[in-house]
């Protein structure tokens, strides 16, 4: 049994402490915003926030998460309210959408600790997190645009 703190709720899940953690939110919680894309931390599709910081939970352990905070995209804000998520859908920001919960996890980071990035600045700490349909002129605006609205606490 491993106990963990996911999108402020305690839960208990019977599952081997090695299991990554994007296994337990997707198949053992059923939160499936977390998505799946290549298994090896490479693309950021699977973006998670432990204890803040912006992981790959493809690859993260579950035991590493006991006793820390998992915050997912269900649990970034309670209606959508994020200042990311807001301007993610001001400026339309997704295609296929299927990248855009790791791409708007790993933003939120960024924002929180660098409030208003450069374009190179916004770059650097996205280039981990690949679109397969090349949205990244929109998420660039739309990192800028959540910058100016202010608040990314998280």
């Amino acid at each position: 049994m491993v106990s963990l703190t996911i999108n402020n709720k305690n839960v208990d899940v019977d599952v081997d402490p090695e299991t990554p953690i994007l296994w337990v939110l997707r198949d053992t919680l059923n939160l499936t915003g977390t998505k799946y894309g290549c298994g090896v931390a490479q693309c950021g599709a699977c973006v998670v926030h432990l204890d803040g910081e912006a992981v790959r939970s493809c690859v993260t352990k579950v035991k590493r998460a006991e006793g820390k905070k998992i915050t997912t995209i269900e649990g970034l804000s309670d209606n959508n309210d994020h200042p990311v998520q807001q301007a993610w859908m001001e400026v339309d920001v997704p295609q296929c959408g299927y990248c855009h919960s790791g791409q708007i996890m790993s933003a939120a980071v960024l924002l929180r600790e660098n409030p208003n990035p450069s374009d190179e600045d916004i770059d650097i700490a996205m280039a981990g997190n690949i679109c397969r349909c090349g949205t990244y002129s929109r998420i660039r605006k739309a990192i800028h645009l959540a910058a100016e609205k202010g608040s990314t606490e998280i």
